[in-house]
């Protein structure tokens, strides 16, 4: 058994290391509400967005643009992976990472050559590590997503796609779904998902009038679209990284209060048994004299 010292050094360290877990707990607990409330404002925005650019590859008017365009054969596709910049939040950036790295495996076994945009130091990190090909990267987002930060990254995949570079482009990121659960999803980005225009067809078709000209609505409305999508998905990234955080933090915590009572409880036993021993010690010197 160790001795009363060692105990009490554990004790003091275990003590100030629950502080810590507890305060980030206390901070993620504030972030995580802000977060949550920003993300909730993104969502009716990128949802109409996401509806009205539905309905206009079902009108099918005079001018297809390129991001509503099936293509048959993908020899090369795009993917946009969405993690956070820090750790100490459970098992989130993992879960994200091992989806990708399904969905490269599924990529690669078809003979689809990916090439990757990294939002987040994690999955910089962890695409770095793997070989993957990285054409862009954004890392330091901060506790706040700006848009303007976030186009110049996408924008290289954009023009890839435009140009014929790439076939098809995927974001993968985790979805908010409560302050307990989060899930990681892989989601087809460019062009617009057939399981998106089933979601949101009518049994009546949707007829349009372009001012100036459909090309310039269109254009614009699609571009509107993407940055709709990601700064929608890296608001739901930071809700999740926030949730995972307080209740990782919140779990280190009550470890760290379970481990303190165990070493208390040590800590008695070892001090009475010395104590016993002392005891012991004065009671058998005094019968010997």
């Amino acid at each position: 058994m160790p001795g009363s010292k060692e105990i009490r050094t554990k004790i003091k360290s275990v003590q100030n290391t629950r502080k810590i877990t507890k305060a980030m707990e206390m901070v993620a607990a504030s972030k995580m509400r802000k977060a949550q409330d920003r993300m909730r404002r993104a969502r009716p925005y990128a949802d109409k967005v996401r509806n009205i650019a539905a309905h206009l590859a079902q009108a099918n008017p005079e001018y297809r643009h390129p991001f509503l365009v099936p293509r048959d054969e993908h020899k090369a596709a795009g993917l946009i992976v969405v993690t956070t910049d820090k750790g100490l939040c459970g098992g989130l950036n993992t879960n994200v990472l091992r989806a990708v790295t399904n969905k490269l495996r599924e990529l690669r076994g078809a003979n689809v050559e990916v090439r990757a945009t990294a939002i987040g130091n994690k999955g910089f990190g962890f695409m770095n590590r793997i070989g993957a090909k990285v054409v862009s990267h954004l890392v330091q987002l901060g506790d706040t997503p700006h848009l303007e930060k976030l186009i110049g990254p996408i924008k290289v995949q954009l023009d890839a796609y435009a140009a014929g570079e790439i076939d098809v482009v995927y974001m993968a990121y985790t979805r908010f779904i409560n302050t307990m659960k989060q899930e990681p999803v892989i989601e087809q980005l460019l062009p617009l998902s057939p399981e998106r225009l089933a979601e949101d067809s009518r049994e009546y078709s949707w007829d349009y009038l372009y001012e100036p000209d459909a090309q310039s609505v269109l254009d614009e409305l699609l571009l509107r679209y993407i940055e709709a999508l990601v700064y929608q998905a890296v608001a739901e990234n930071m809700a999740s990284e926030q949730s995972a955080r307080m209740v990782a933090m919140k779990a280190a915590s009550d470890n760290a209060k379970k481990v303190i009572e165990d070493l208390q409880l040590t800590y008695n036993k070892a001090r009475q048994a010395a104590i016993t021993k002392e005891l012991s010690e004065i009671v058998g010197g005094a019968a010997a004299v």
